[in-house]
């Protein structure tokens, strides 16, 4: 539990920093530059995270290639990500179309669909699959898997990495108006972006979910022994999201809208049973790969 209470640790530093040392950073930057308090703030705190990521991971002994998950071949670990990614579509592409099928999520009514909106959505959508994966999976199925399951074994590691990870997609976005910044506006952002853990009842069904596909990819982390399939698994299922999110939206009036969270209309009760069956597949599937795949795991990594 250690490794874990310092990975908490690091988020409170980088909130911490962004709490006391955003608003005399803006102070002295906006009266030569045109910059925005919540991204300072925000900046701030990742360059904060980074660099105390960096840090622990060395304290730690998991800023190896092999503990950060990134132990296989280049071509072998760039094939398996690439299945990833397919699977992830294949996978969470059903669940979208049961979505519109079922009527929960309708097409947006002021959007005009046309080819060059979908390539962009298209585009855009998986450029920030592959970046948001590479990111979490290499800090948590990666560093932060390695370190507690060195620790305190691999099902703790699956376990307390899904919840971190559910955690971190309720720090929302947050904005202060600029007739309102003052001294305080570090405090009142951090607080801000932190308000929806503040009501956890509220996000209870996106937060299992999310959990639950933490766990998921916390096994195949496991089972694999390398996150190359969860970096391709995850940007997979965040592009077919993204296509949701652009194009449709919720349907209110539906008698089963509970099957959707309040969150962002997507992950719910509904995501979760998804994630579950899922998982049913995904996992005997990498059990059967498993053997291949450590074979080709890079000689001066072993």
């Amino acid at each position: 539990m250690r490794s874990f209470a310092l990975f908490l640790a690091l988020f409170v530093a980088g909130f911490a920093v962004m709490a006391v040392f955003a608003w005399p950073l803006y102070d002295a930057l906006t009266p030569t530059f045109d910059v925005k308090f919540h991204r300072v703030a925000n900046r701030l705190g990742m360059l904060a995270l980074l660099i105390g990521f960096i840090l622990m991971a060395r304290r730690l002994g998991v800023a190896d290639r092999a503990s950060l998950g990134w132990s296989l071949a280049r071509p072998q670990f760039l094939r398996e990500a690439g299945l990833g990614l397919l699977l992830g579509v294949a996978t969470m592409l059903p669940i979208g179309l049961a979505m519109f099928a079922f009527d929960l999520r309708i097409l947006k009514t002021d959007l005009a669909i046309d080819s060059s909106l979908l390539v962009g959505i298209a585009f855009g959508g998986l450029l920030t699959g592959i970046t948001v994966a590479l990111i979490e999976e290499t800090f948590m199925r990666g560093a932060m898997h390695t370190a507690i399951e060195r620790e305190s074994g691999t099902t703790l590691a699956v376990l307390l990495t899904a919840v971190l990870y559910a955690a971190v997609h309720f720090v929302g976005r947050y904005r202060i108006p600029v007739e309102e910044l003052g001294w305080d506006s570090g405090w009142r952002h951090v607080a801000g972006t932190l308000a929806q853990l503040a009501e956890p009842l509220a996000i209870l069904d996106a937060f299992l979910a999310l959990a639950a596909v933490g766990v998921l990819l916390g096994m195949v982390r496991a089972l694999t022994g390398n996150i190359a399939a969860c970096i391709g698994l995850h940007a997979g299922w965040v592009w077919v999201i993204a296509f949701l999110r652009e194009t449709s939206q919720p349907n209110e009036t539906h008698p089963a809208r509970f099957l959707l969270s309040s969150f962002d209309g997507v992950v719910g009760w509904l995501v979760f049973g998804a994630t579950v069956a899922i998982g049913a597949l995904l996992l005997p599937f990498y059990a059967r790969r498993r053997s291949g795949v450590v074979a080709d795991i890079a000689p001066n990594q072993r």
